[in-house]
């Protein structure tokens, strides 16, 4: 990694955004999202956050109810109309983006994939309908990944928070989740030097190169692992969307 030597502050110093979901399940195509956080912090600026409760329009299964606490119940009662929700994180995300900020997302091409799917569904133009190439994103799995490849043990969330000396409240809640994701990207940033050197640009074109050949090394993984070859064609290597599915017919 080459370092930039500008004289901009390092981005790990400016703004950031922190960007989490919480959803009915881990299908992309399927599911739906069902808690949400969008929060700005960081550049000695007071944090601003918005969250979003949505009444999903299904069940709720007992399985994801039990990850982040809500449940159908609980979603019909008080969560908003979803295409409301959905049309507001996307033009939360959308001002972020065109301001120069950049996003931070733990499994980015998760929470992007599923809003995405989640804007289509209601007629909503998708975030990067709108916002283009101009789409930062900062992937703290992605980049520990490449930074710490060989460490052993769980890189999930709280894992990293652990390794990375982060505090993490309230785990599997969205506002807590967006907001430690963006405390351990500026852990990776102050922590490894070359990375807090490069500009947005130049991490944000690494990771998508970073997180095709981790995939790929993981898919590998499974196709040699005896009573795991299934998965390897479930591994996706897009990042930090997965493009829609074609059509039959296309």
């Amino acid at each position: 990694m080459e370092q930039n030597h500008n004289t901009a502050p390092p981005w790990y110093l400016g703004r950031l955004c922190g960007f989490d979901t919480e959803t009915t399940g881990i299908d992309v195509e399927r599911d739906r999202i069902v808690t949400a956080c969008v929060v700005q912090l960081g550049a000695d600026q007071p944090t601003a956050a918005a969250n979003w409760l949505a009444n999903p329009g299904v069940e709720i299964p007992e399985a994801a109810a039990k990850v982040h606490g809500i449940t159908t119940e609980k979603a019909r009662a008080e969560g908003r109309p979803a295409a409301e929700v959905v049309e507001e994180i996307v033009a939360a995300l959308a001002a972020t983006v065109t301001a120069g900020v950049p996003v931070v997302a733990m499994n980015a091409n998760f929470d992007f994939t599923i809003l995405d799917r989640e804007a289509r569904r209601h007629g909503i133009q998708p975030l990067t309908d709108i916002v283009g190439e101009e789409l930062r994103v900062l992937d703290p799995l992605v980049i520990d990944k490449q930074v710490d490849t060989y460490r052993p043990g769980s890189r999930n969330l709280t894992a990293l928070c652990a390794h990375y000396d982060v505090p993490l409240g309230n785990a599997h809640s969205a506002d807590a989740d967006a907001i430690a994701a963006c405390r351990v990207v500026w852990r990776l940033g102050t922590r490894f030097p070359k990375l807090g050197a490069l500009s947005l640009d130049e991490l944000h074109k690494l990771q998508v190169e970073w997180a095709r050949a981790q995939g790929e090394d993981r898919a590998a993984y499974f196709r040699r692992t005896p009573g795991k070859e299934r998965f390897a064609d479930s591994v996706r290597t897009d990042w930090p969307l997965i493009p829609q599915p074609r059509k039959e017919g296309q």
